[in-house]
């Protein structure tokens, strides 16, 4: 057994790019539908705080490192623009809940329109994005390698 195996949580395994993103939007998505079944205050804040630190960091490591690269692959100028514009709003909403008390109907809408819109941008990406990047000769893991040392340096900073 590797050391990986015995201790995932401190020998990461390096994987291909749009295989860590789409970990990333798979934890989220779980993350949501805990808070959507969640009756406890103090655990909708729990989960509240780890939506809001894994989409923040998820969304700088795209936009640091994934969305240029493919950006300049592909010579895009419509869906990488499109989806930082995207990623701007989830950081408003983010901004909207981040640190606050759960308290309520109006914290519980922006939760659901913050996984509404982020269920959305997931499938854009996974649809779109993710397969015309692998499409092109980019080394995705290499992309994949530079993903996962910026992801780690952004958590233990966070």
């Amino acid at each position: 057994m590797s050391t990986a195996t015995k201790n995932p949580a401190k020998a990461p395994v390096h994987r291909e790019a749009t295989a860590m993103l789409r970990a990333d939007h798979k934890l989220v998505s779980d993350l949501f539908e805990q808070y959507e079944k969640s009756r406890s205050t103090d655990r909708k804040k729990e989960l509240v705080a780890q939506i809001c630190k894994e989409l923040t960091v998820h969304a700088q490591v795209e936009e640091e490192i994934f969305y240029p690269a493919v950006k300049a692959a592909l010579q895009d100028h419509e869906l990488i623009p499109e989806a930082n514009v995207e990623h701007a709003t989830l950081k408003d909403l983010i901004a909207q809940v981040e640190g606050l008390e759960p308290d309520g109907e109006m914290f519980d809408a922006k939760i659901k329109v913050m996984s509404e819109y982020v269920k959305h941008h997931v499938k854009e990406e996974q649809n779109e994005i993710f397969p015309k990047a692998r499409a092109t000769k980019l080394d995705m893991t290499e992309l994949g390698e530079q993903i996962t040392a910026r992801k780690q340096e952004l958590m233990s900073a966070m």
